[in-house]
């Protein structure tokens, strides 16, 4: 008796490459048995499920979650720096140069700023 077969995605990205496979795998695969049958983490070395994050149509999953046909599973890349962070610097200097209200942290409005000299 032969098993259902259905069509994956499975895509990885660095800054200057890119790669999507399209796969034909066994109905009720996992993602990470998606995953793993791609052969995609001996291509690159870096990829580490128990680190990396993965995700489905750009909404993060576990590795368990059973695939549909259709979709496009994605291995996302740890962060280099906490978004939250960079934010909170840039922030900060903008406040240091005068680009910012230091109060509420809100642009200056130039126009306003020269009215109330």
């Amino acid at each position: 008796m032969s098993v259902e077969q259905i069509a994956i995605e499975l895509v990885y990205g660095l800054p200057k490459e890119q790669t999507l496979l399209s796969l034909q795998i066994d109905a009720q695969s996992t993602v990470e048995q998606a995953i793993v049958e791609s052969g995609i983490c001996q291509q690159y070395k870096e990829i580490d499920l128990a680190v990396n994050k993965v995700g489905v149509w750009n909404k993060a999953v576990k590795l368990g979650q059973i695939v549909e046909d259709g979709d496009r599973i994605e291995i996302y890349r740890p962060l280099i720096a906490d978004p939250k962070e960079v934010r909170k610097r840039r922030a900060e200097k903008a406040k240091e140069e005068g680009r910012a209200d230091l109060v509420t942290g809100g642009r200056v409005n130039p126009q306003r700023a020269k009215t109330k000299d």
